[in-house]
């Protein structure tokens, strides 16, 4: 009887483990891995500004001065295996793009770090707004134990790690998916301008270490008292967003019309090529009436002061016809 316990009590051990380890998607190159790699073509655009704030090299030696790696430039445009920003211990990134970022099927945007293998992982967390000013937090959890102290150069285990950039080596992006965030209150998920990255210190002392959305310290390479610690940042990919064209077909496919530009800041430029009179219309997404003027040129200026952000609906009506558009009203970051 008591033999048949342990075998038990054996076997359930190594169910548990088996749950545990490796429940999360493998490096970039397995079967199951959810890495993007950077040519990939469902790219749609990259960010298009980075302010940065550097953490120090070393979190328990703030003297030592903060990582000094790259430039923000070097994480604006698509991912490369050579230019990075390196953040420091804790340190932060904010950028920003053209097309606001929106919640579709599958993952939204990837995060590239510069990993020269698929173990030497630096995390980040990865937070989204939609203003600037509130940001909300992707459930990051890291399985990593945290019993010991990985070293400088240490190894981790990518199954162990979900919803932290730096997941996977150069040149792979991280995916996140937006609809993760669909509870939350303080963002909109399908009007997404700002992404941060905060570099994960990775120290597993009290009064140093990063916490995942569990409570569990995270654990990665540490110290990494280099110019180039902490995250380093390549770039942040876009996979769905908010797509500005410019040209829109009207709903009985009778005639175009252009917007620029598009996104716009406070007011855009309307081209129809209608030679009479005819209503300039904008709506909200909800149906709500926010403008209406008649106008006669075939180009024309439309003030949008005092109307809120996001996607405003166009619509050019005349006798004969109605033409529809979008344009997206941004407020750039100060």
């Amino acid at each position: 009887m008591n033999c048949l316990k342990y075998i038990l009590i054996f076997s359930y051990t190594l169910f548990l483990a088996e749950f545990v380890l490796g429940q999360y998607a493998p490096p970039a190159g397995e079967e199951g891995s959810t890495a993007i790699y950077m040519d990939s073509s469902v790219f749609t655009g990259w960010a298009t500004d980075c302010y940065v704030i550097r953490g120090p090299m070393n979190a328990s030696d703030p003297g030592a001065g903060p990582a000094t790696y790259g430039a923000p430039s070097d994480a604006i445009g698509n991912a490369s295996d050579n230019r990075v920003v390196s953040l420091g211990d804790g340190g932060i990134a904010v950028l920003s793009f053209n097309d606001p970022v929106v919640n579709r099927n599958g993952p939204d945007f990837a995060v590239f770090e510069n990993s020269f293998n698929a173990s030497f992982l630096e995390l980040g967390f990865v937070e989204v707004s939609t203003d600037s000013v509130s940001f909300v937090r992707f459930p990051a959890v890291s399985l990593t134990q945290t019993d010991s102290q990985v070293n400088s150069f240490g190894n981790l285990d990518a199954t162990l790690i979900h919803n932290l950039a730096g997941k996977y080596r150069a040149g792979y992006g991280t995916p996140f998916d937006l609809e993760d965030l669909i509870d939350s209150v303080n963002v909109d998920i399908s009007e997404i301008n700002f992404i941060r990255i905060i570099d994960v210190t990775g120290s597993i002392i009290d009064s140093l270490a990063s916490y995942d959305s569990e409570g569990n310290k995270i654990n990665d390479p540490w110290p990494t008292p280099f110019e180039t610690g902490g995250f380093d940042l390549d770039a942040v990919g876009v996979i769905n967003s908010i797509q500005t064209t410019g040209f829109r077909q009207d709903l009985t496919g009778n005639g175009m019309i252009t917007i620029y530009p598009n996104p716009c800041n406070g007011y855009f430029m309307l081209s129809t090529g209608i030679k009479e009179k005819y209503w300039v219309e904008l709506f909200d997404l909800s149906g709500k009436s926010l403008y209406r003027v008649m106008a006669c040129e075939e180009k024309i200026k439309v003030d949008l002061e005092g109307l809120p952000k996001g996607v405003i609906l166009v619509r050019v009506v005349t006798k004969k016809r109605v033409i529809t558009g979008k344009v997206f009203n941004i407020r750039t970051l100060k």
